[in-house]
């Protein structure tokens, strides 16, 4: 029972964030969180335009959310079967423990170093 209400609540969270990020553009409302990062330094980090990107995907805008966070678009395929695998990784421990092994987490971690970089010099 107690599993049934965390994965309740983790799931009326889920969709509140997102129901947040359709009504609500970035871009436009000075409520939303800004980068820390980018606003103490004018570097971009890995992680921004992610917001931006959230929201022009909602509204169905691909072009707009590759424009946004190119990286965490192309990490959609990825990070779906890794967030599903989490929440029952008891039924599926194989593929749980190949999604989850150090060449696929150290793989992310390089793309996402990379693209941390890459977005500063171009």
């Amino acid at each position: 029972m107690r599993k049934r209400v965390k994965y309740f609540i983790l799931a009326a969270v889920f969709i509140g964030i997102l129901v947040f990020y359709y009504l609500f553009n970035p871009a436009e409302f000075r409520f939303v969180p800004k980068c820390l990062f980018h606003e103490l330094t004018g570097w971009y980090c890995p992680g921004c335009g992610s917001q931006r990107m959230l929201h022009a995907l909602l509204h169905g805008n691909i072009a707009d959310a590759w424009h946004y966070n190119a990286l965490f678009v192309a990490l959609i395929p990825i990070l779906i079967p890794m967030v599903y695998l989490e929440l029952r990784k008891n039924a599926h421990p194989r593929a749980y423990a190949k999604m989850n092994s150090l060449p696929v987490i150290l793989t992310i971690a390089g793309a996402i170093v990379a693209w941390g970089i890459a977005r500063n010099l171009i």
